[in-house]
């Protein structure tokens, strides 16, 4: 958005009301364009698309949706947060990574309607003046879409984990964000604390990191734990378990 140089209009997070206000204060724009995040990462809230593509439909304006956080695992056959909201065909345009949940290999994808694509081949600098990816990088993550297509199993054995980590630190006390994602925010508020809970679950062998101000809201320093598919049953327990010791330590539960 920056590099484009285009007029910004900021609207709150996930806030249609707000949003279709900025869509009346952009009426007079030649063309418009509506820029969010499929899953705001930081919280493990899929983005409202439905109301999205209802505002876009109404105002005359494009959808680009950054879908590095759901692609591959959101939706019924991983086709990313488009797919889960029921607005495939809405969404003009559709950005996203080839790591996450990808496969961690570097690089990325911008996807669309053809016009679209061939004039950002003429047009976008950072596709004009980026390397190409390696050969090895680029047929492995070709496979990764290929597994995706029948990666039910995987899916399913990703959120059975998501849930069994939820249910289990919602009985330990903690207060916990986010909703139908395996991105689990640990809320804490003071950044202090949460900085202090990751070296001590660390040194338990869990491996997790504190966020806060800026990349959160002040006051809401958290710990986003991140479920995968790879985790077994005891792993999870065993991260409770570690969570639970630390909470007690830190005065965060009783």
């Amino acid at each position: 958005v920056r590099i484009s140089k285009a007029k910004r209009f900021r609207y709150a997070n996930n806030d249609m009301a707000d949003l279709e206000a900025r869509l009346k204060e952009a009426k007079d724009c030649r063309f418009r364009l509506i820029a969010t995040d499929g899953v705001f990462s930081m919280d493990g809230i899929i983005a409202n698309l439905r109301g999205v593509c209802d505002l876009a439909a109404k105002y005359d304006a494009m959808v680009m949706v950054d879908d590095s956080h759901a692609v591959g695992f959101v939706g019924r056959n991983g086709r990313g947060s488009a797919e889960h909201c029921g607005v495939e065909g809405r969404v003009d345009i559709i950005t996203g990574t080839l790591g996450k949940a990808l496969g961690g290999a570097s690089g990325g994808y911008t996807s669309g309607k053809r016009q679209v694509v061939d004039w950002l081949r003429q047009r976008s600098r950072p596709y004009l003046f980026s390397n190409t990816l390696m050969p090895a990088i680029a047929g492995a993550s070709i496979k990764v879409f290929d597994l995706i297509r029948h990666g039910d199993a995987l899916r399913e054995r990703l959120y059975a984990n998501a849930d069994r980590f939820r249910s289990s630190m919602g009985k330990l006390g903690f207060t916990l964000a986010g909703a139908d994602h395996p991105i689990i925010p640990v809320m804490l508020g003071d950044a202090a604390l949460a900085q202090e809970m990751a070296a001590r679950m660390l040194k338990r062998g869990i491996y997790v990191i504190g966020f806060s101000f800026p990349v959160v809201p002040k006051g809401q320093a958290r710990i986003r734990t991140q479920m995968s598919a790879a985790h077994s049953s005891a792993d999870i327990d065993r991260a409770v378990e570690a969570f639970g010791e630390v909470g007690k330590e830190l005065g965060v539960i009783s």
